[in-house]
């Protein structure tokens, strides 16, 4: 299990490692991926490609067209999306191979076993994070493996980071993951229930430290109890949400307690804990919500002023500073000087590119739905998670949905029913 959720930390949070700094640990998986679907492909005659991959792969098609046609009209050399369809395909690859060894180390794989895996993965990110802040030789450790590229961009940053997680790209991925718990929790009861207490626990680890991380992981929380709350029927007290009540309860009694007290007593945890949750300490103690983010958010709420701009874009994602002939304003930071997803979307390859690159999320996701019946409103969740992210950053969370990608509707539907005979009565 250590190994397995090693690799998955190599996929999910890729890295550049000290001894092979010019390729993260994404491309190595994806690179390894080729050879094991060369090698399904020729010993069983059926791996990754089918029906669902070639319509995505169309879709990301048309996201490197807007992209590719924008960089070219605009001659710039911001080629950050005109290669998506490459970056999706790395993807695929790089899940390919961390189910595969799922596959071969459980004899089968399904929603319910990435699931767990991810939730172990996230805590332990978390857990990582906070013991590198409070025990510097543990830091030191993980600085000696990183890249140091790697090493003086954590340290510039100066935030609490575990081992490729960072900032609000890993605040997305803990959100996805915080809206899967509920669903693991509803779905598989029967499965769950003598685990309560550990994903309760978790995913208020995940919350708490995922949001000194990056603190838009509280997106995530607050669309995973509100699916909790409008998807489980806890009203009815059956044995399942008794038992949750209670774990709950229990929970809260010891946490809260010891995070008050780690608050007052401990100057490191009191300032990661105001860093975290500095909307709402504001609301608190001043009675209106105010996070310094949210003035960067408002900032970059600008939109295109011309109607080239607005169909293909002006072909910058990231700096201007990549283009050594570029005459025009120069921006520090993010093209037009914002941060926010659809405006950055729309700055780089316009409606066109932006309406692709949503049809692409759309039907990853759309995929997954009828793909795996039982469980579709994660991914429903899930997708209005990325929607809803854009609004702060441009990152998506195609790589949750690659996972999921590469497991078969039938070879989940056979884990399911083993494990509902299973577990009957119980």
């Amino acid at each position: 299990m250590v190994l397995t959720t090693i690799i998955l930390n190599f996929y999910f949070f890729s890295i550049d490692l000290r001894f092979m700094p010019s390729v993260n640990t994404k491309m190595v998986l994806g690179g390894l991926g080729l050879f094991v679907l060369a090698y399904q492909l020729v010993k069983k005659g059926g791996a990754l490609i089918n029906k669902d991959t070639f319509v995505l792969s169309v879709c990301a098609a048309l996201v490197s067209l807007a992209g590719f046609v924008s960089v070219v009209y605009n001659g710039t050399p911001d080629y950050a999306y005109a290669t998506y369809l490459i970056s999706m395909w790395v993807w695929l690859s790089a899940a390919y191979v961390v189910v595969t060894w799922m596959r071969w180390v459980h004899g089968t794989v399904s929603v319910f076993i990435v699931c767990n895996y991810l939730i172990v993965l996230c805590v332990a990110q978390c857990s990582l994070a906070l013991g590198m802040e409070f025990y510097p030789p543990l830091k030191q450790v993980v600085y000696s493996l990183l890249d140091e590229g790697t090493v003086t961009f954590m340290e510039q940053k100066d935030r609490l980071m575990g081992f490729g997680a960072g900032l609000d790209i890993a605040g997305s991925r803990f959100a996805a993951i915080l809206i899967m718990i509920p669903f693991v929790c509803m779905q598989y009861k029967h499965k769950v229930i003598k685990y309560i207490p550990l994903y309760i626990l978790a995913f208020f680890i995940i919350c708490v430290i995922g949001n000194m991380i990056g603190r838009t992981t509280t997106i995530g929380a607050i669309l995973a109890v509100a699916s909790f709350f409008v998807f489980s029927k806890f009203y009815r007290m059956d044995t399942f949400n008794k038992r949750l009540g209670l774990w709950l309860m229990g929970l809260l009694v010891v946490v809260v307690p010891i995070c008050a007290i780690a608050y007052n007593t401990v100057p490191e945890f009191h300032d990661l804990l105001r860093f975290g949750f500095e909307g709402f300490f504001s609301l608190a103690e001043k009675g209106e919500w105010e996070v310094h983010s949210n003035e960067m958010l408002k900032e970059g709420f600008i939109f295109p002023d011309n109607p080239k701009t607005w169909l293909i874009g002006d072909g910058y994602f990231g700096t201007t500073d990549l283009d050594p002939y570029y005459t025009g304003r120069r921006w520090a930071g993010f093209y037009r000087g914002s941060d926010v997803g659809y405006s950055r979307f729309l700055f780089y390859f316009g409606l066109f590119g932006l309406l692709a690159f949503s049809f692409f999320i759309f039907k990853a996701g759309m995929v997954c739905v009828r793909r795996f019946n039982a469980i579709k409103y994660m991914f429903i969740v899930l997708l209005a998670l990325n929607f809803i992210y854009w609004v702060k950053v441009s990152t998506d969370i195609f790589l949750v949905f690659a996972l999921f990608l590469c497991i078969s509707q039938s070879e989940n539907e056979e884990y399911e029913k083993c494990y509902l005979m299973n577990n009957q009565g119980q």
